[in-house]
């Protein structure tokens, strides 16, 4: 069977989401997928970021992560998308990306693809639960199949039990490793039924 083409694209401010996708492009290659890492294009103008040094530290440290793409939607069996939750929905910079997407799923070239998603936010009741609803309201409008996490292993629980998606509780510390094992759990199951899908 053909390896499985899994693009995991985020958006990170600060360098959580980033974590996380990195965390997931490993899982990912050691599940046997063929990996792209892909950022999503920074949107707010460059003197605000400039003027924070957490966020400019971080789009200096990741600036050679390549920009994700239509190209990289199209090329991909599965997708996992990774953003921070910014009043209840995904950060504009993501919706931005995924609003650019028209032209492949007016040729139905996003239909049957596998995705998931995971989020972060400051604190456990910050909109995580709902960025991913609307994360995944956008994938069935694609006719993509959703592909959760659920409750499928002892690491969902251990990571604050959101069925939907890993969702991290950012504390300005880096990302707890208390969440990896759950996000490598949740990139082996989209990978598994990316497979099952092409199959």
């Amino acid at each position: 069977m053909a390896q499985v083409k899994l693009a995991v694209i985020y958006y990170s401010t600060y360098g959580t989401n980033h974590r996380m996708a990195q965390v997931a492009a490993e899982a990912g290659k050691a599940a046997g997928a063929e990996v792209r890492l892909r950022r999503v294009a920074e949107t707010a103008p460059k003197e605000v970021v400039e003027k924070q040094a957490a966020w400019k530290a971080n789009a200096e440290a990741t600036a050679h992560i390549p920009e994700a793409t239509l190209d990289d939607l199209d090329w991909a069996d599965a997708y996992l998308f990774s953003t921070p939750t910014r009043f209840g929905v995904a950060a504009s910079q993501m919706r931005a990306f995924l609003d650019r997407a028209g032209p492949l799923w007016a040729k139905g070239a996003l239909a049957n693809k596998a995705v998931s998603a995971m989020t972060s936010a400051q604190n456990p009741h910050g909109g995580q639960e709902a960025t991913l609803h609307s994360l995944y309201v956008t994938m069935m409008h694609w006719g993509a199949i959703i592909v959760a996490p659920g409750y499928t292993d002892e690491s969902i629980f251990k990571a604050g039990g959101n069925p939907y998606g890993v969702s991290v509780t950012a504390k300005g510390e880096g990302l707890d490793p208390v969440y990896e094992p759950a996000i490598a759990h949740q990139t082996r199951r989209l990978i598994e039924i990316a497979a099952k899908l092409r199959a």
